[in-house]
């Protein structure tokens, strides 16, 4: 029997977001600190919380929740950072987005859709670069015969060999798919199968998606529960902040992962949270509505993580490598690295031909790596719980009662072992060396010696080993 929540956003109440933001417009300075010594227990929020934690303005509480942010950041994810690579496969689109290089009308961008060839191209260089984990990112309209194009594509990615090195993950960027597809799709090993619903409002919904599947608002809000419907248990949301008021955006977004957890039993694995920028042929990108300043855009990450400590924050390339750091210390927990948003992009020269939006930082990943280790985070590729079967529900399990850090530290060193050894210069491996002998004397006994046998295996030539 079909759910009305497969096709209709039932869960979405506008004027109960409404109201709370209503209800919570000053700051209390003890509802905040009430708030925020809840946080600490790693026991996420409520929406009201939320909304409390969004009107903190004097710099004192600021300072605090941006503390408790780092300290709840540090508990859960100590300092790996997972770093993975965009893969633009197509940007055919049928979609009307004002805010989108992508869009259909938009005759400023050169429309491709990549064969096999060209995606396994793609993708060796990307090994070559030492990248493991890849999103797969298409416009929404698909060459020839639609989804096969989809799965022939993650096929030629996986079949992609550069000296022995193979990508080990691919997540995908999709638009929203019916329960059976989402099937055929799981049946291809994919990793988190990721959406952004751009925005929650359903007014602002309608001005900025003209024409389209995608302007409907609930066949798209509704994909991550035909998603797990089909069985993919790990999925990704996005907003596009910018478009409306970030306060109810996130409300909303919070929303969302308490429908999936109440019928699911488990949340999103992932949140992205993209600041509009300026995009090729898009008045509405240079000029957004509701623009994020960056005190703003850094206490939505600090909310973000205290709200669901288990969950996974991705900062893309979109920001400047000042903000991306700051955002480091916050909450967020995977970047890209090395970006390119066009199709063929990693084989040309230009970067900026096609490409969906301008980047914010265009460092490469050995620059993004070693900036990394100067900050004294580990640098992960690792792959483990997807190849072991800790997705979903199973690796929340073992997430809260902070299991899952047993698994991610060692792997974490394993994976950036690899990188320097494959693919670091000398001065990188000295210096990568020094940030894995200091990772190693924080750990306790039994997990340093699981990370010490693990090192031990990839500097005796093996590789891909995990635990």
């Amino acid at each position: 029997m079909e759910h009305a929540a497969d096709t209709k956003a039932v869960w979405l109440h506008e004027s109960a977001l409404e109201g709370l933001l209503e209800k919570h417009q000053a700051e209390d300075r003890q509802h905040v600190r009430d708030v925020l010594n809840k946080a600490r227990s790693l026991s996420g929020l409520s929406l009201e919380d939320v909304a409390v934690l969004m009107t903190v303005h004097s710099q004192d509480l600021l300072d605090e929740l941006f503390h408790t942010a780092k300290s709840v950041k540090e508990e859960i994810y100590g300092n790996r950072i997972v770093l993975f690579a965009p893969l633009y496969i197509s940007n055919l689109c049928s979609n009307e987005c004002l805010y989108c290089a992508f869009r259909r009308s938009n005759k400023e961008v050169i429309r491709r859709a990549l064969n096999p060839d060209e995606i396994r191209q793609e993708t060796k260089i990307l090994l070559r670069q030492g990248h493991k984990r890849v999103l797969m990112v298409a416009g929404e309209a698909y060459p020839g015969s639609g989804i096969d194009y989809v799965l022939e594509s993650i096929d030629a990615i996986y079949g992609a060999e550069e000296n022995g090195s193979r990508i080990r993950r691919v997540n995908v960027n999709l638009a929203p798919l019916s329960v059976e597809d989402f099937r055929r799709l799981k049946e291809r090993n994919i990793g988190t199968f990721q959406l952004f619903q751009e925005t929650y409002h359903r007014p602002t919904y309608g001005r900025v998606h003209l024409a389209g599947p995608k302007k409907d608002l609930d066949w798209r809000a509704s994909s991550f529960d035909r998603a797990m419907q089909a069985g993919i248990d790990d999925v990704g949301m996005g907003l596009l902040y910018g478009l409306y008021d970030w306060r109810f955006e996130t409300l909303a977004l919070m929303a969302h992962i308490a429908h999936l957890e109440e019928r699911f039993g488990v949340g999103c694995h992932t949140i992205s949270v993209p600041r509009i920028e300026p995009a090729i042929g898009s008045d509405l990108a240079s000029r957004p509505p509701y623009a994020l300043d960056d005190q703003a855009f850094l206490k939505l990450v600090a909310i973000l993580r205290l709200a669901v400590p288990y969950t996974g924050i991705i900062m893309s390339t979109r920001e400047n490598p000042a903000i991306r750091q700051r955002t480091l210390e916050l909450g967020v927990s995977q970047i890209s690295a090395g970006s390119r948003t066009n199709p063929g992009g990693y084989q040309e020269s230009s970067q900026f031909e096609a490409a969906q939006f301008q980047l914010g930082d265009h460092r490469s990943l050995a620059e993004v790596i070693a900036d990394l280790g100067q900050h004294k985070f580990i640098p992960s590729f690792c792959t483990g719980c997807y190849r072991l079967g800790r997705t979903g529900k199973d690796f929340m399990d073992l997430a809260k009662p902070g299991l899952i850090k047993e698994k991610c530290a060692p792997n974490a060193l394993s994976t950036f072992e690899e990188y320097l050894l494959d693919y670091g210069t000398p001065e990188a491996r000295e210096a990568g060396e020094r940030t894995i002998a200091a990772a190693l004397d924080g750990m306790d006994g039994r997990i340093r010696k699981v990370s010490e046998n693990l090192l031990a295996k990839v500097r005796d030539g093996r590789r891909d080993v995990y635990c």
